[in-house]
């Protein structure tokens, strides 16, 4: 995609909703360390039920340690994969407490270190917590980037620094949320809704797929197009 596409995607993206947010609830930053440890291959709305309760119980290290795995394991049961995420919460949660004071620190490296903690999740974690720009590559992120032509790569790593380089300001704090979204309710994996999708004339996808035949094809902005089950955060 050339420059000045890039911008105008960004641009229409940011004109549409200008102050994206995670899906995710949180109350803090170990709150959302937690959650996005949590969402791996499950849906933030699942997430979001799970740790409604939880995190008006639980709220730091020490807490999530007091709490106990068997506990933990009661209140996530209902997400996936759920024993081992229960226990990497108590193992990172430990770690915290023995290496950071009980505090999240605002760094790559050491949030990798964290049991059940990628870059992917330290990448969410350092621009939702502390405002840096950063690329969290899920599959949503994967798909629009390869899918659009705004960033391809074979791996989640090559898109992240392909996005890294290609995104300009003043879009980049935000860019991973829009591309997230857009990717959840627009650009689908099965079937992309290229139709009602605001920069589908700067997207290299071809062949775009034309508008349900009892659906109108007027183009709408991502927030108003919410699925009542969205997909990985």
């Amino acid at each position: 995609m050339k420059r000045a596409d890039v911008i105008e995607f960004y641009a229409r993206l940011a004109e549409a909703d200008p102050h994206p947010e995670t899906e995710l609830e949180f109350v803090n930053p170990y709150t959302l360390v937690v959650a996005v440890a949590l969402s791996a291959q499950a849906t933030d709305i699942g997430v979001n039920k799970a740790t409604r309760a939880l995190f008006r119980e639980v709220d730091t290290p020490k807490k999530m340690v007091a709490l106990g795995l068997d506990e933990l394991k009661r209140h996530i049961k209902t997400i996936g994969l759920f024993n081992t995420k229960a226990k990497n919460v108590i193992a990172l949660s430990q770690m915290l407490i023995d290496d950071y004071g009980g505090e999240v620190p605002n760094d790559r490296a050491a949030l990798e270190r964290l049991p059940g903690v990628g870059r992917k999740t330290a990448n969410v974690v350092l621009n939702v917590a502390f405002g840096a720009e950063t690329f969290a590559v899920d599959t949503h992120i994967f798909r629009v980037g390869n899918r659009t032509g705004l960033a391809r790569g074979k791996t989640p790593l090559a898109v992240e620094l392909k996005l890294d380089k290609a995104t300009p300001q003043p879009f980049r704090l935000h860019a991973h949320h829009w591309l997230i979204l857009h990717g959840r309710y627009v650009c689908k994996a099965r079937t992309p809704e290229c139709w009602r999708c605001i920069v589908s004339d700067l997207c290299a996808y071809k062949p775009k797929t034309p508008p349900p035949k009892s659906k109108s094809a007027t183009p709408v902005s991502p927030e108003a197009l919410a699925d009542p089950t969205p997909g990985e955060p």
